[in-house]
C-alpha cells in the first residue's frame, strides 16, 4: 500500500556492532532456535513493536506493520550471528527501527541471539545500492531456516511499499560488526 509520509523522512541509517552492557540477558544466554521470528517476542512485546510500526508510518494497515516486524526479527536473529554483508530492505529497515526503539527489548533480544547488533546513521548514496546486497541478505535469511516476506525484500528503488525509514546500509564489506563476535570469526 502506498500511503503519502506526512512527518519529516529520518535521517538514513547503517548498522554497526560494539560493546555492550547487558542489563536485561547474558552474553552467555543465547535463547532456542524459534520455528518462526515471530516466537522471539511474547505477544506484548510484538504488538508494542508492531504498534511503533505503526506509528511512524500512519495508514499502515496492522496486518503489513505485522509482516515487517516478523521480517525484521528474522533479519536480527541472522544478523547477530554474522559479522558482516547483511543488510536489511528498505521496508524492512522500517520493523529493524521499531526494535531499537524498544531498547531493553532489543538489548536482551540481541544478547539472546548471539551478540548485540547496533544501527549506526549513514547517508544514503543512490549508486551504491545494490538489490544484490539484499537478495545476498534474504539467502542467508533463508539459509538460517526462516521464510521471508518477498513482497518485503525488493530491491532500494522499489516504492511498493512506502515506510518512514529511509537508510543506507553498507553491502558485504559494511562496518556490522558483532559483540561478542561469534565463534570462528577471526577479530579485526
Amino acid at each position: 500500500m502506498s500511503t503519502p509520509q506526512p512527518h519529516p523522512v529520518p535521517p538514513p541509517c547503517t548498522s554497526k556492532q560494539g560493546d555492550p552492557k547487558p542489563s536485561v540477558a547474558s552474553a552467555g544466554t543465547t535463547l532456542p532456535a524459534p520455528v518462526t521470528p515471530r516466537a522471539l517476542l511474547s505477544d506484548a512485546q510484538f504488538t508494542g513493536v508492531m504498534h511503533t510500526v505503526l506509528d511512524n508510518n500512519p495508514g499502515m494497515e496492522a496486518d503489513m506493520a505485522s509482516r515487517i516486524v516478523v521480517d525484521a526479527l528474522a533479519f536480527l536473529a541472522v544478523a547477530a550471528r554474522t559479522p558482516q554483508g547483511l543488510v536489511p530492505s528498505r521496508v524492512v529497515d522500517e520493523g529493524w527501527h521499531a526494535l531499537i526503539l524498544h531498547t531493553h527489548l532489543y538489548q536482551a533480544l540481541c544478547m539472546g541471539l548471539g551478540g548485540f547488533v547496533h544501527h549506526v546513521p549513514e547517508r544514503p548514496d543512490p549508486g551504491a545500492r545494490s538489490h544484490g546486497d539484499v537478495e545476498r541478505t534474504v539467502a542467508a535469511i533463508e539459509a538460517a531456516g526462516y521464510s521471508v516476506d518477498a513482497d518485503l525484500w525488493r530491491g532500494p528503488e522499489d516504492s511498493l511499499i512506502t515506510v518512514a525509514a529511509s537508510c543506507q546500509h553498507s553491502g558485504p564489506e559494511g562496518p556490522i560488526v558483532i559483540i561478542p563476535r561469534p565463534k570462528g570469526q577471526a577479530g579485526q
